[in-house]
C-alpha cells in the first residue's frame, strides 16, 4: 500500500473535510515554527541570567516533555516516535485543573468519552475504544460493563500522562488500535524537604485538599520519600448526588549505589458516591417527542450508592551501566473492589399517562435494580534492557524484554426487573422507589481469569544519519478461563517504523503492526465474540523547537479490522449485559495534528485535532456516538509586564453525534442526536509572593447543554457552567 491510498476520498465525503484539516494544521505548525525561528534562529532555547527561575524550573513548568519512553519503551523524543504522541505535563494539569483521569482524557487530542452514566465512562480514539491503561507502563484492561474507576484515578499522584494513538500492541500485547493511557507516578526526587499544599473550593459545594510533601530520609540524601495525600467531597448539579475521595500515596526512593536505584511505593484511594444515576434518564415518550428533563434530574433512589476502593504496591528496579545500557524492572500487586446498588429506568413513557413501554419486544421490563459486587486483582512483572550497540560502523539502539500478568476478575450480581405497573406514573416519578429483597448474589457471566506472557523486542537502526529504522515483534501467550469456556491464544504483533529527518527540526515517518485483540463484548445468545484482527497504518510529519520545549505533528492514518464489536442498543434480558455483534471489513482513517509546549518563556499552548471515518463493509458507520471531527485548544500566558500574573483558557469542539436505539416494544428503530457544540474554559492564577499563589477557573463559560450518551435510552448531561478557586502553598 503506498501513501497515497491512505488519502484515497469519496467526492463530497467526510474525509475531505480531514484533508483540509490537515492543511490548516500544516499552516499552524509552519506559522508557529516560523515563530519559533523568528525568536531565536538557532533552535536552542536562551534563558536570561537574570530571570527569576532557572532552566530547569523553566522546563517543568512547560506543557511538553522532551524525552519519553511511550510508543517503544527506549528513551527517544515524540518527534523520534513513528506514531501520534500527546504527552499532558503536570504544568498543564494545574493549570486546566485537571483533576482525575476523566479530565485529562476529555481534554486530550483525538480521545472522546461517551458516559454510560455519572460513574462511568469508556473512552474512545480513532473510533474504537480503549481497554486498558497502564501506570508506568504495566496495563490493566478492563470490561466496559464494569468500570472499575480506572479513569477516576487522582492525578495529584502522577506526573504526566502519555498517550500512544493507534495499535501499540509493542507495548501491551492484544489491544484495539485506539490508543494506550499510560500514567507515570511522582518520584521522592528531591534531597531537600519541599513540598506543596493546596485546597480548593468550587461549584455544588466541592472542597479538595492535597498535600505534597518530599524529604531525605538518610543524612546524604541517598535515600529520600514523597507522602502525597488528599480528600475531596463534592455534591453535583443532579439532584441528591454526592460523592467523596479519599487517597493517599508513598514512595520511597533509594540509590543503592551510584548507577542502581530502587523504588518501592502504595497507593489506595477510596470513591464512595451517593444516589448516582445508573444509565441516565430516560430519553423519549412513546409519541416520539424527547422528554424535556432538566438536567438536575435524577432518576437513583436515596438507598443508591456506588463504592470504590482501589489498593496497590509496586516496586521498581532501575540499574545503569557506563555503556549506555540500562535494565528496568517492574512489579504490581493491585487491588479493586466495587460495591455497588443501584437502580435504572430505560423505556418509553406515554406523554400524559406517565405509563411506560418496553425496548423489548414481548418482554414488558422499564427498568431494574441491581446489586454488583467485584474484585479486580492484577500481578504483573516487566523487565527490559536498552541500550546502544555498534554495527556496520553506525550506532544503533535495542530494547528488549519480557512480561507477566495474571488478571483475576470476580463479578457478583442480584438483579430485579421493574415493570410499569411497579414503577407508576412515570411523569410523577422522583427517585421515591423502594429497595428490592435481595436475592442472593450469583457470579456474574463475564467472571474471568485472564493470564498472559510476553516476550518483546526493537530495535532503531541507523541507516545513515537522517534516516532510522525502528523493527520490533512482541509475542504474546494470551489465556482466558470464564465460568463456562477456557479460550488461549498465541500471537506474534510485528511493529515497523521508518524516520527521516529531511530538514533541520523536521522529520517524516511511517509505521506499521498488526492488530490482535480478544473480547469481552458477548452476542444475543451469550457467547463471546470471536477476537478483533487487522492491520494498522499511519505516516506523519513531526517537528521540533527550542531543544523539544514546542513539538508540532501531523499524522494520517488506516486501520483495517474484521470482526469488531458494535454495541446494538441492545440488552440481554436474561444476563443484563449490552448485546455485540461483530462488525466485519470495519476501517477507520483520518488525519490528526496537534501543537504542544512553549511557543516563548511566558506562552504555553495545546492545540489539536481530530478528523476520520470509520465505516464497515456495507458503507454504515461504525461507533456513530462519536464524533468523527474534534479540536482542542489550551493555552497559557504569563504577562511581562505583570510576571506575577497568568492568563488563559480554552475550547473544545466535536461535531455532531447519533445512536440508533431499539423502539417501543422492540419494533424499529429511533435516533438519539447530539448536534456539534463547543465548551470554553478560562482560568486565572495571581503568585502572591514565590511560594504563595491563587488560582481560578470557569469551567462551560457559557452554559453550553450537551449529551454525552447517544448510544443508548438514557441522557446523560455534560458538567453546566462552573468555578473553583484554589490556593496553594510551596515550600
Amino acid at each position: 500500500m503506498s501513501f497515497s491510498d491512505l488519502r484515497v476520498r469519496k467526492p463530497g465525503s467526510a474525509p475531505q473535510r480531514a484533508l483540509r484539516l490537515s492543511l490548516l494544521a500544516v499552516m499552524v505548525a509552519s506559522g508557529i515554527a516560523q515563530a519559533a525561528e523568528t525568536t531565536n534562529t538557532e533552535q536552542t532555547l536562551n534563558v536570561d541570567a537574570s530571570a527569576n527561575v532557572d532552566q530547569q524550573q523553566q522546563a517543568a513548568q512547560d506543557y511538553s516533555v522532551p524525552v519519553t519512553r511511550a510508543g517503544t519503551k527506549m528513551a527517544l523524543t515524540a518527534r523520534d516516535i513513528p506514531q501520534s504522541v500527546s504527552i499532558v505535563s503536570k504544568q498543564r494539569m494545574q493549570d486546566q485543573q485537571l483533576q482525575s483521569l476523566n479530565d485529562v482524557l476529555k481534554n486530550t487530542t483525538g480521545i472522546h468519552g461517551v458516559s454510560s452514566d455519572m460513574d462511568r465512562t469508556n473512552y474512545y480514539s480513532r473510533g474504537f475504544l480503549i481497554d486498558n491503561y497502564m501506570v508506568d507502563g504495566i496495563p490493566t484492561a478492563f470490561a466496559s460493563r464494569w468500570n472499575l474507576g480506572d479513569a477516576q484515578s487522582d492525578m495529584a499522584l502522577y506526573e504526566r500522562v502519555e498517550v500512544v494513538r493507534g495499535a501499540t500492541g509493542l507495548l501491551t500485547g492484544p489491544g484495539n488500535p485506539s490508543a494506550s493511557i499510560n500514567m507515570v507516578r511522582k518520584h521522592a526526587d528531591s534531597k531537600e524537604f519541599t513540598g506543596d499544599v493546596s485546597a480548593s473550593y468550587g461549584s455544588w459545594n466541592k472542597q479538595r485538599y492535597v498535600a505534597d510533601l518530599s524529604a531525605p530520609l538518610s543524612p546524604e540524601g541517598n535515600v529520600r520519600g514523597r507522602l502525597v495525600a488528599g480528600y475531596e467531597d463534592k455534591n453535583s448539579f443532579i439532584e441528591r448526588y454526592g460523592a467523596d475521595k479519599k487517597f493517599v500515596y508513598g514512595v520511597v526512593d533509594a540509590d543503592l549505589t551510584d548507577s542502581t536505584k530502587l523504588s518501592v511505593g502504595y497507593e489506595f484511594t477510596q470513591v464512595n458516591t451517593d444516589s448516582p444515576m445508573w444509565s441516565g434518564s430516560p430519553r423519549w415518550y412513546t409519541d416520539g417527542s424527547q422528554i424535556k428533563a432538566r438536567r438536575g434530574y435524577n432518576t437513583a433512589p436515596d438507598w443508591a450508592y456506588n463504592n470504590k476502593e482501589n489498593k496497590k504496591v509496586f516496586v521498581n528496579l532501575q540499574q545503569n551501566f557506563e555503556n549506555g545500557w540500562n535494565i528496568t524492572l517492574n512489579g504490581t500487586h493491585n487491588e479493586m473492589f466495587l460495591d455497588s446498588k443501584q437502580l435504572y429506568i430505560d423505556g418509553f413513557f406515554d406523554k400524559t399517562t406517565g405509563a411506560g413501554s418496553s425496548s423489548y419486544a414481548g418482554y414488558p421490563v422499564i427498568g431494574g435494580t441491581g446489586y454488583n459486587t467485584g474484585k479486580r486483582k492484577v500481578d504483573a512483572v516487566d523487565a527490559f534492557a536498552s541500550g546502544p550497540y555498534e554495527l556496520l560502523g553506525r550506532q544503533h539502539e535495542l530494547m528488549i524484554g519480557v512480561n507477566y500478568s495474571r488478571q483475576d476478575n470476580k463479578y457478583y450480581s442480584s438483579w430485579e426487573n421493574i415493570s410499569s405497573a411497579e414503577l407508576g406514573n412515570f411523569n410523577n416519578y422522583n427517585g421515591d422507589f423502594p429497595e428490592s429483597n435481595w436475592d442472593p448474589r450469583e457470579p456474574a457471566s463475564d467472571t474471568q481469569l485472564v493470564r498472559q506472557k510476553s516476550a518483546y523486542l526493537a530495535t532503531r537502526i541507523s541507516l545513515a544519519d537522517p534516516l532510522h529504522v525502528i523493527l520490533g515483534a512482541r509475542y504474546t501467550n494470551w489465556n482466558r478461563q470464564t465460568l463456562s469456556e477456557e479460550m488461549e491464544k498465541n500471537n506474534i504483533t510485528p511493529y515497523g517504523g521508518v524516520i527521516w529527518d529531511f530538514y533541520d527540526n523536521w522529520s517524516a515517518y511511517a509505521s506499521y503492526t498488526s492488530v490482535f485483540q480478544p473480547q469481552d463484548y458477548q452476542d444475543a445468545s451469550g457467547a463471546f465474540l470471536a477476537p478483533v484482527i487487522g492491520k494498522n497504518y499511519e505516516a506523519g510529519v513531526k517537528s521540533d523547537w527550542f531543544n523539544s520545549r514546542l513539538t508540532t505533528s501531523i499524522s494520517i492514518f488506516r486501520t483495517e479490522l474484521d470482526n469488531v464489536g458494535e454495541a446494538t442498543g441492545q440488552t440481554n434480558p436474561e444476563t443484563g449485559n449490552a448485546i455485540y455483534v461483530g462488525k466485519s471489513g470495519v476501517v477507520s482513517r483520518g488525519v490528526e495534528f496537534e501543537v504542544n509546549g512553549a511557543v516563548t518563556d511566558n506562552w504555553q499552548m495545546t492545540f489539536g485535532g481530530t478528523s476520520y471515518v470509520a465505516e464497515d463493509r456495507e458503507g454504515e458507520n461504525y461507533n456513530s456516538q462519536l464524533p468523527r471531527t474534534s479540536f482542542n485548544l489550551f493555552t497559557s500566558y504569563r504577562l511581562p509586564m505583570l510576571d506575577q500574573l497568568t492568563l488563559g483558557g480554552g475550547v473544545t469542539w466535536q461535531s455532531k453525534t447519533y445512536g440508533d436505539i431499539g423502539g417501543p416494544d422492540g419494533e424499529g428503530t429511533w435516533r438519539a442526536r447530539q448536534g456539534s457544540y463547543s465548551v470554553v474554559d478560562l482560568f486565572a492564577r495571581y503568585d502572591v509572593t514565590k511560594n504563595v499563589s491563587l488560582q481560578a477557573n470557569i469551567n462551560n463559560l457559557f452554559d453550553k447543554e450537551y449529551d454525552t450518551n447517544v448510544s443508548n435510552g438514557g441522557i446523560v448531561y455534560g458538567d453546566p457552567r462552573n468555578f473553583s478557586v484554589s490556593a496553594s502553598y510551596r515550600f
